[in-house]
């Protein structure tokens, strides 16, 4: 069959929907590396108008990853709604762009929209827009989750209190708690990812994070970002989990390579829905994505990197998470090889998953040699904040000890929120402003006058080492 397209004085043909997609996928080091990218800028524009004028409908019609060979496909075929898809199904890809720039495409609208939307959609038309388009758009996806608080209103933004430690110490991991505490971090989740696997080990995590929260009544859920099959076993011998984590990819191949299926998610969901922990919601899981994970497996069926990253997101919708977090710059510049690469696909993944329906935050972040710096994460969270990001990382002066890559802080947080008046959680917000860890107005009160929470710091230090 094959698609085609003029550009300059040259016809270019692309032999299918996967090739027509890679190499209209903007430039990026991951899809160069699996050999799919398009060669030149004017083979890109070509592919791009081809895709243009691409009926929508044919990504109901056929799909990149064969629908026999793999269970996510399968996911997003059965599960697609038809009614929910009508108001756009008539559109070209290039159509449903217009359409969804227009005044038309509202909050409400777009809501409406997501369950009719696929994975392979989204990512087609993220790749004729601009940045401005994919904030444009974005800005008007809102996804509101619960636990202990309230997540994703207008206006507001979140930070997950991440306490890394390289040694799980819990003396470090507990500073660095009413570190960010302090400086009024953790509305999101206080999570933290171990450097060990060991069960007890983790439990006791659990039992650490619990206390705190119980201890301060604080209106906020922990993680122990673990494999979700330790975090089954520390539910059956009664840890105090509040939500389940799991990284996710695309491809059944790539979830194979990371031990986990569908049917192991239902059951993770399913045991933490049984606890029955959540004050004012149910939202029990948190999934973490990150571009190039299915190449790294071998499992890509030469797809580009961004439409696979949009194929997890249907993953996660399949379970209601309270929290969605693409790691954007985590994997390296193999896949993202610099700042430009990486503000482009953090704006491209924050737009696929508010049009799916997904709580999407950003962990904006890059590896040490990544050609990449401080300065690019400020643009990419600036530009992300203002367009309705749910939640941030707040990591001790932004560097993780741990994991050993660039994030952003406590302190950002405070800039980004000061610079475009943004909120925390409401129930958060209460409760800083009763610790006196904030002002009425929501401003932080220097640590002198947080004499609460500051009290307790003697109190949360001693313990054994894990």
């Amino acid at each position: 069959m094959g698609f085609h397209a003029t550009a300059g004085n040259r016809r270019y043909t692309f032999g299918s929907l996967a090739e027509l997609m890679a190499k209209a996928t903007p430039a990026r080091s991951g899809d160069e590396l699996a050999g799919i990218a398009a060669a030149s800028a004017q083979e890109r524009v070509a592919a791009r108008e081809a895709l243009a004028d691409l009926p929508l409908a044919t990504f109901v019609q056929q799909a990149l990853v064969p629908y026999e060979a793999d269970e996510v496909t399968r996911l997003i075929v059965d599960s697609h709604d038809a009614t929910a898809f009508a108001p756009v199904a008539h559109l070209t890809v290039g159509g449903f762009r217009d359409w969804l720039l227009s005044a038309s495409a509202g909050t409400a609208v777009l809501q409406a929209l997501a369950p009719g939307l696929t994975p392979e959609m989204v990512a087609a038309v993220s790749k004729l827009m601009r940045n401005q388009d994919l904030m444009n758009v974005a800005a008007r996806c809102r996804v509101v989750t619960r636990f202990r608080n309230t997540l994703g209103l207008p206006g507001h933004l979140a930070v997950r209190l991440q306490p890394n430690h390289p040694a799980d110490s819990p003396a470090g991991i507990a500073a660095s708690i009413v570190d960010g505490l302090m400086y009024a971090a953790g509305d999101a989740v206080i999570g933290i990812n171990p450097a060990a696997d060991s069960v007890p080990a983790l439990v006791q995590m659990l039992h650490l994070l619990d206390d705190l929260i119980q201890r301060h009544a604080i209106p906020t859920q922990s993680c122990v970002l673990t494999h979700v099959t330790n975090t089954l076993q520390a539910i059956e011998q009664g840890a105090p989990v509040d939500l389940v984590f799991q990284s996710v990819a695309g491809t059944e191949g790539t979830n194979r390579s990371f031990g986990i299926s569908l049917a192991l998610l239902d059951e993770a969901r399913a045991a933490a829905l049984a606890l029955g922990r959540g004050t004012v919601g149910r939202n029990v899981m948190y999934f973490e994505t990150g571009q190039g994970s299915a190449l790294s497996a071998g499992a890509h069926h030469n797809v580009d990197q961004q439409t696979l990253e949009a194929r997890a997101y249907a993953v996660a919708r399949r379970y209601e998470p309270l929290l969605v977090n693409t790691v954007v710059g985590f994997i390296g510049p193999e896949y993202l090889y610099d700042g430009k690469q990486i503000v482009r696909a953090g704006l491209e993944d924050h737009f696929c998953g508010k049009l799916l329906g997904l709580p999407m935050g950003c962990d904006i972040c890059y590896t040490n040699h990544a050609e990449a710096d401080s300065d690019d994460t400020d643009t990419l969270l600036v530009l992300l904040a203002s367009c309705g990001l749910n939640f941030m990382m707040g990591v001790p002066g932004a560097d993780d000890v741990m994991l050993n890559y660039q994030s952003t802080s406590f302190h950002d947080a405070l800039f980004v929120r000061r610079l475009l008046g943004l909120k925390r959680a409401p129930e958060f917000e209460a409760w800083l402003q009763a610790m006196g860890i904030t002002d009425a107005d929501g401003s932080l009160r220097a640590a002198a006058d947080q004499p609460a929470l500051a009290a307790s710091i003697g109190a949360l230090l001693p313990g054994p080492r894990f």
